[in-house]
């Protein structure tokens, strides 16, 4: 005679405690994901906030301009500089090139004590294996400050103003969130806009992909839906 064996299932209230667990785990990843990305945001806004104090702290003290301030003058004030540009006041390309006083504020802010790190200056843009030319942000894109009008703008013909290159590969929802904790949330209006995608004055380090935005939408969205990762925009002084 043979036997017969019965097989128990979950009962529901088995099925509705597993349910709960899967809930909260799922619950606690996208509660994780929301402050990775608050903090990323919050790690950006910092450090432009830092750029920015530095710039016009360094102006109070030496009534000059960081990186055009020429080398010759300025390693009197500050030992060890040894990269200036020109001292003709504002921050623009010298002896044919466009980084030279860029990576001149680095060298000057950092050995002047206003912002962390030792730069040396140079006059190319910097490169992934560069370690002592310009800061980087959370995602390892560098920053930049210059004149310029390689930004996105309402208009066809954006002013010339100093903006601090937040620099590339920036999430393009951590972008959107930058831009909706310091400024209007849209691309082309406000203090934070959109980098150029082609042709800006400093190449490839101060442009965003196109993708980043819908300049479909009026006025112009950071495209979120498109997730793009190599997002870059400019903080304008």
């Amino acid at each position: 005679m043979s036997r017969i064996t019965s097989q128990r299932g979950f009962t529901l209230v088995e099925i509705a405690i597993v349910l709960v667990i899967i809930g909260l785990l799922l619950g606690g990843i996208l509660k994780g994901q929301e402050l990775i990305t608050a903090a990323k945001v919050r790690n950006i806004a910092d450090q432009n906030s830092g750029v920015q104090a530095a710039y016009y702290g360094f102006i109070d003290r030496f009534r000059q301009i960081p990186g055009d301030w020429p080398a010759a003058n300025a390693v009197q004030a500050i030992p060890g500089v040894t990269t200036g540009g020109n001292g003709n006041g504002r921050l623009d390309a010298v002896g044919g090139s466009e980084w030279t006083e860029p990576l001149a504020l680095w060298e000057q802010l950092s050995k002047a004590g206003f912002i962390q790190g030792n730069y040396v200056g140079g006059n190319a843009a910097p490169t992934a294996a560069d370690t002592d030319l310009a800061p980087r942000n959370a995602f390892n894109g560098f920053l930049a400050l210059y004149r310029t009008n390689d930004y996105l703008d309402a208009s066809s013909t954006p002013a010339e103003r100093y903006n601090l290159v937040v620099g590339r590969n920036i999430d393009v929802k951590v972008m959107r969130e930058l831009d909706l904790k310091i400024d209007d949330g849209l691309p082309e209006t406000g203090v934070l806009r959109q980098a150029a995608t082609s042709g800006a004055a400093l190449g490839a380090a101060a442009e965003s992909t196109a993708a980043c935005v819908d300049t479909g939408e009026s006025p112009a969205i950071w495209d979120i839906a498109g997730n793009e990762q190599d997002c870059n925009a400019v903080y304008l002084y």
